[in-house]
C-alpha cells in the first residue's frame, strides 16, 4: 500500500497541480481527469524516476520506449470515449508499461492488450494484477495484426505509431466503433479519431502528436 500511496513528489498537491494542467490543455471529461488524478503513476517508471512520474511529460520505460505523457494518455481516453456511454470491448495495441491500460480499465467493458516486447507485458501484468485491475487480459504479439480471434472491437487504441493504418485493425472495428491512432513519421505526426459507420469510415485529426514509432514482429 505504501508503493501505491507514494510520498513527497507523489503527493496529492503534485497530482492536483497535473490536473490543473490537463484542464488548462483542454480536457474536460472528470471521469477521465479523476482516474489521472488516482491512479499512481510512479508504480509505472523506475524508483530513479518516481519524483518525475506527476510531471506532464514522458519518461523512458526501457527497450527504447516510453511512457506516455498525461495530456496523450488523457486526450486518448477522451476522444475513445466521447459520447458518455461506457465502450464494450476495446484493443489497445502496445501495452508498454501498463499505465494507459490502468487509466482506461473502468470506462470499459474488457481490454485486450498486446505488446510486442516480452519484458514489458511481463511487466505490464504484474504491475496491473498489484492494482487490482482485473478487466484485461494481455498477449505478447505483433499488433499490425490485431487480435483477430477476440474482434470486433467496439474501440481501438494504438499507442506507437504506424506510417499507416494496419488495414487489419480497420478490419477488427465493430459498427460505430472507434480507432484512435497516432499516424506518421517521426516529426510529422497527427492523432487520428476513425469512426465505422456501416461500410464508411469517417476520419478526424485530434492534432500534432511524437510516438515511438509502430514495429511489427515480436522481441
Amino acid at each position: 500500500m505504501n508503493r501505491l500511496a507514494g510520498i513527497g513528489m507523489t503527493s496529492a498537491r503534485t497530482r492536483d497541480r497535473l490536473i490543473r494542467r490537463l484542464q488548462e490543455q483542454g480536457i474536460t471529461n472528470p471521469a477521465v481527469l479523476d482516474r489521472i488524478r488516482t491512479v499512481p503513476r510512479h508504480i509505472f517508471v523506475d524508483e530513479a524516476l518516481a519524483s518525475r512520474a506527476y510531471e506532464d511529460t514522458a519518461l523512458p520505460i526501457g527497450f527504447s520506449q516510453t511512457i506516455s505523457q498525461p495530456y496523450i494518455v488523457a486526450r486518448m481516453t477522451e476522444a475513445l470515449l466521447e459520447g458518455g456511454k461506457k465502450v464494450g470491448k476495446v484493443l489497445e495495441v502496445g501495452t508498454g508499461c501498463g499505465y494507459q491500460t490502468a487509466v482506461l480499465a473502468p470506462f470499459v467493458k474488457k481490454i485486450y492488450s498486446i505488446e510486442r516486447i516480452a519484458p514489458l507485458s511481463k511487466r505490464a501484468t504484474a504491475t496491473l494484477k498489484e492494482l487490482g485491475v482485473k478487466n484485461v487480459m494481455l498477449k505478447h504479439g505483433d499488433g499490425f495484426q490485431g487480435w483477430k480471434s477476440q474482434k470486433p472491437f467496439d474501440g481501438i487504441l494504438v499507442a506507437a505509431a504506424p506510417l499507416a493504418v494496419p488495414d487489419a485493425l480497420f478490419a477488427q472495428l465493430a459498427n460505430k466503433g472507434r480507432l484512435i491512432v497516432p499516424v506518421g513519421p517521426e516529426g510529422a505526426q497527427q492523432l487520428l479519431r476513425f469512426t465505422r459507420n456501416g461500410d464508411k469510415i469517417e476520419r478526424e485529426i485530434l492534432g500534432k502528436v511524437a510516438f515511438v514509432p509502430m514495429l511489427g514482429g515480436t522481441a
